[in-house]
């Protein structure tokens, strides 16, 4: 029951995200709209970490098989995608390296955070 009830939390999250990406006069995607109203539930102490915690560990424990239908769809495209090898090649070498230097830098910055608030604590 009790992972029937984080299930229920997080779908209940992403429901009202579909919801509110309709309601925008713009485009923009509610899996990204379900995060931020995650991260301000638990910020804000609405959610405590524990009411998901087993939940999202098994998802982020078998994150791998939800990337298995992309896998697949690019496979079902590679007729059309094998004139365009080098330019998806170059894009993801460039996105790597981008995701690499955001991660670093916000690990970095984590870290000093963390540092300054750990020495403000203890004066």
């Amino acid at each position: 029951m009790k992972l029937f009830k984080q299930i229920l939390i997080l779908f209940s999250i992403c429901l009202l995200s579909e919801f509110i990406s309709k309601l925008l006069p713009f485009s923009f995607p509610s899996n990204v709209i379900s995060m931020i109203v995650l991260l301000l539930l638990l910020i804000s102490k609405v959610i405590r970490t524990e009411s998901i915690r087993d939940i999202s560990e098994f998802l982020l424990q078998n994150m791998a098989f939800f990337f298995i239908p992309a896998t697949v769809a690019i496979i079902d495209e590679y007729d059309y995608l094998k004139d365009k090898i080098l330019i998806l090649l170059f894009i993801s070498l460039f996105s790597l390296i981008i995701t690499f230097i955001v991660t670093a830098f916000t690990v970095t910055l984590t870290t000093k955070l963390m540092n300054r608030k750990k020495r403000h604590l203890n004066d």
